[in-house]
Parts: structure tokens; sequence; C-alpha cells
């Protein structure tokens, strides 16, 4: 394993945490705090990024970034179902 991958991985995971709490917050208050936009445009890099991580033989960050997309999925996915009042 190379250092780099660690490190990405790690990053990756400490933004997915962040936004595991964002998350929560939007069941809890049932509201999509974050614009379709921007969560949108974040998961279709973070996606591009974790094909990218794929074809370097990164896989741990591969699976960070996959992890950090996901989150993201449900953030988007909040801001539909919790339309803005």
């Amino acid at each position: 394993m190379v250092w780099q991958d660690f490190v990405v991985a790690v990053a990756n995971i400490l933004f997915s945490l962040s936004m595991v709490f964002q998350a929560y917050r939007g069941f809890k208050e049932k509201k999509g705090f974050i614009t379709l936009q921007t969560s949108g445009l974040t998961l279709m890099g973070l996606f591009g990024l974790a094909i990218s991580f794929f074809t370097l033989n990164l896989y741990f960050s591969t699976a960070a970034a996959l992890l950090n997309a996901l989150v993201w999925i449900v953030v988007f996915i909040q801001r539909i179902i919790y339309k803005k009042d």
C-alpha cells in the first residue's frame, strides 16, 4: 500500500463522518439543508474520484470515496423528499 492511499482514504472517511451528522440532522428535522446542485455535483465528483482511484489501484481510497458518495446521495435524496416550504 502506498501512503497516499491511506491519507486519501482517511480524509474521505472524515468527510463522510461529517456528512453523516448532516444527514442525521436532515432526517431528524425533516429538511433538506443542502441544495440539489451542491449535493449532485459533489456526488458526481466523488464517483469520478472513486473510478480514478480504482484505476490507480488505490483500493482503500476507492472504498472511502464510494462511502462518501453514498452519504451525499442520502443528502441529495433528502433534498428531494423534504422540499423547501
